[in-house]
């Protein structure tokens, strides 16, 4: 079984950042890549970002590009999500996923464990 739980949403002006992190426990050995996923209210989950196994490649979804960075710590089980110049549309919970596959992937279906959340609220 593998467990994940994400910290550090909170409440922040337009302009402000956030770290999000994803602990791993469990059987963190059937862990490869990692995303992070966002659902805003009456919408579906959308990609944010996502990293390979070893950290060696990620990419991001247009609207974050630039802005946000994945990155993960394998000897700390830990997946982060720097949140950088955040906007009112950013609002929305942020879930992290982890797949068995060494490569990335964009679609939330190919993502076998899920966190329970945290949310992200920017004001304007």
């Amino acid at each position: 079984q593998v467990q994940l739980e994400e910290s550090g949403g909170g409440l922040v002006q337009a302009g402000g950042s956030l770290r999000l992190s994803c602990v791993v426990s469990g059987r963190t050995f059937n862990i490869g890549a990692m995303g992070w996923f966002r659902q805003g209210p009456g919408k579906e989950r959308e990609f944010v970002a996502a990293i390979t196994y070893n950290g060696g490649r990620t990419t991001y979804a247009d609207s974050v590009k630039g802005r946000f960075t994945i990155s993960r710590d394998n000897a700390e089980n830990t997946v982060y999500l720097q949140m950088n110049s955040l906007k009112p549309e950013d609002t929305a919970v942020y879930y992290c996923g982890a797949t068995p596959y060494i490569y990335y992937n964009t679609d939330y279906r190919r993502y076998d464990f899920w966190g329970q959340g945290t949310q992200v609220t920017i004001s304007s």
